[in-house]
């Protein structure tokens, strides 16, 4: 029986949908999903010989270290403590304001995020620094664990982004120009965090209390001191990329010898530390290359099976127009999100959208960034949201799921509320990377 590749590729999509609700690891039910359907829409030869050749071919992709690089500089600072001292050096500077520790927070977890690239790491890693005095000082339980969740997925649109990185592979999309595209939306993510978390506090004061701790001048000045590592790494890996002296992989491999060189100039990695973030780095890498690869397969057939081309047509043709067709993904992100991780949303969704939003004429860059916030969202959208979870595992017991649970729900307005302007306001995105050289 011929069933039409519109109907082939939406069973498909089904399929992974139903394997993924029953826990179904995303790597082995989107390639076993994009095996069958090859094999129902060609042959088992065309099969065998994609299994061959498409994982070395993308493991062995030069472009694709880009992934190992970025890993290992976020393990190497993080195993190094730049992350504590630049949350010591901020903290102290906003010690006399209401909420200071929910701000520092977030400017701290924007400063990580530009040597991290992962949402995971930057919510447990916080979760352990800022946690523990939030609660001391008497701030709210949920509040504190969902300013540090949602301040965690800065690390999906500040560069160096591991979405951006699969993103582009995914479309074969300038890695170096997402990253650059997203530098603008990240900061103005940080910024109306800092800018609504004291309008918050004015309607609800008890969510964090006046405290009297002051650090001294020159305390806050010394504190100052541990953040030049983080700006030497910045500078080294954006502005080797925006200027076009290094492609995004040398650009990583770069940031991993600087993290590395200044762990050691200052005597804060051993060779204990050193193993434990090789160990962390290959760990997360193949993780993420076994997934890719499954999209892949799965991206393959969706277009051999002619779905692709198909829900091309009958979404150009159906009336939709491309505004329209953007508030259809914002509202189908959002319930994803609520019941599936970012990454198995971004290889379950990119193949077939992707191909619509170029029919449109829509910038694929805006679109990144655009479907980067979305992906922002779904992992502090309860009850599948990842960086809660993280939160909640790196608490230690502190703080309950329902608690965060309560307690995410001002930082997703402000996430919605920056989506729709990124939506509205395309050249935020754009503006950057078409300065590139």
């Amino acid at each position: 029986m011929h069933i039409p590749p519109i109907w082939m590729g939406f069973i498909g999509i089904a399929a992974l949908v139903f394997f993924s609700g029953l826990g179904v690891p995303i790597a082995f039910c989107i390639t076993l999903v994009g095996a069958v359907g090859m094999v129902m829409v060609t042959d088992l030869d065309f099969v065998l010989v994609t299994f061959q050749t498409l994982p070395y071919a993308t493991a062995s992709e030069y472009a694709f270290a880009v992934i190992p690089m970025f890993v290992l500089m976020g393990a190497l600072a993080s195993n190094a403590g730049m992350i504590g001292e630049l949350y010591t050096a901020v903290n102290r500077w906003l010690e006399g304001v209401r909420g200071g520790l929910y701000i520092a927070t977030c400017v701290a977890s924007a400063g990580f995020a530009a040597i991290s690239g992962s949402t995971v790491v930057n919510a447990a890693m916080f979760t352990r620094i800022a946690l523990p005095e939030m609660l001391a000082l008497g701030y709210n339980k949920g509040i504190s664990a969902g300013c540090i969740a949602a301040a965690g997925t800065f690390a999906a649109l500040i560069p160096p982004s591991l979405t951006f990185v699969i993103f582009g592979i995914l479309t074969g999309e300038s890695i170096g120009a997402l990253f650059i595209a997203g530098i603008i939306p990240g900061l103005l993510t940080a910024a109306f965090y800092v800018v609504c978390i004291p309008l918050m506090l004015k309607i609800k004061p008890e969510w964090a209390p006046q405290t009297n701790v002051r650090s001294t001048l020159s305390e806050k000045i010394r504190g100052m001191r541990g953040i030049w590592p983080m700006l030497l790494l910045v500078v080294i890996v954006l502005g080797g990329i925006y200027t076009g002296i290094t492609p995004p992989t040398a650009a990583g491999a770069l940031g991993a010898v600087g993290a590395l060189l200044i762990g050691l100039g200052r005597r804060r990695l051993g060779a204990s530390q050193i193993w434990e973030s090789v160990r962390q780095t290959a760990e997360l890498t193949a993780v993420l290359f076994i997934i890719i690869i499954g999209g892949l397969l799965f991206s393959r057939f969706l277009v051999v099976s002619g779905f692709v081309a198909d829900l091309t047509i009958l979404v150009t043709e159906s009336g939709f127009t491309g505004p329209t067709f953007i508030l259809a993904m914002v509202v189908m992100y959002f319930i994803l999100g609520m019941f599936i991780d970012p990454l198995s949303m971004l290889v379950m969704t990119v193949p077939f959208v992707y191909p619509v939003i170029k029919s449109f004429g829509m910038d694929p860059i805006w679109f990144g960034i655009v479907l980067t916030k979305m992906i922002e969202i779904a992992v502090i959208t309860p009850p599948v949201g990842i960086n809660l979870f993280a939160v909640v595992s790196a608490a230690g017991g502190r703080v309950r799921t329902g608690e965060l649970f309560t307690g995410i729900l001002p930082f997703v307005c402000i996430e919605v509320v920056v989506l729709t302007i990124l939506v509205l306001f395309p050249g935020i995105s754009t503006w950057l990377p078409a300065t590139m050289n």
